[in-house]
């Protein structure tokens, strides 16, 4: 099943309508020329389609990682704004994985996912409260929930 059903399933009625209008601009627009669609997945050096590390970020990996480990980032349907960000530990890096460094730690973003937060920074933030690893500055999302922890797509 692919990532954009998984999440028409999972996602609520709210998020999957604007997920199915994303879809269908972007299979709409790729039609009008496929040398601007290649052009535009061939080109994913560019800063926007990064995600950056902070400093706290670079940091808490470099304390937290064993060699060859990342933080994996992905985008599942679901929080209270439609779309969540989940965090893991992984080791394996799968064929469609995108792998960001900086000073010798790294983040993994499958493509699905890389297209909901590319152009974000990561971060990690401590408080009395709680610390956690956050996706800040999002270009992709219109509006999140106070936690962080969600968000809504741009359409």
């Amino acid at each position: 099943m692919s990532f954009a059903r998984r999440l028409l399933v999972s996602a609520p009625k709210a998020a999957s309508f604007h997920l199915l209008n994303v879809l269908s601009l972007r299979s709409s627009a790729a039609s009008l020329t496929s040398t601007s669609f290649n052009a535009e997945h061939q080109n994913t050096s560019s800063p926007d389609a990064e995600v950056h590390l902070s400093q706290s970020c670079v940091k808490r990996l470099g304390e937290i990682m064993e060699k060859g480990q990342y933080l994996r980032i992905a985008v599942e349907g679901g929080g209270c704004s439609g779309f969540q960000y989940k965090f893991s530990v992984d080791s394996v890096k799968n064929e469609d994985d995108r792998v960001f460094e900086k000073n010798g730690v790294g983040i993994v973003v499958d493509q699905d996912s890389l297209e909901f937060v590319k152009g974000s920074t990561v971060d990690f933030s401590q408080e009395l409260i709680r610390s956690s690893f956050q996706v800040l500055k999002n270009p992709q999302a219109e509006h999140g929930c106070s936690c962080g922890s969600s968000f809504s797509v741009k359409l």
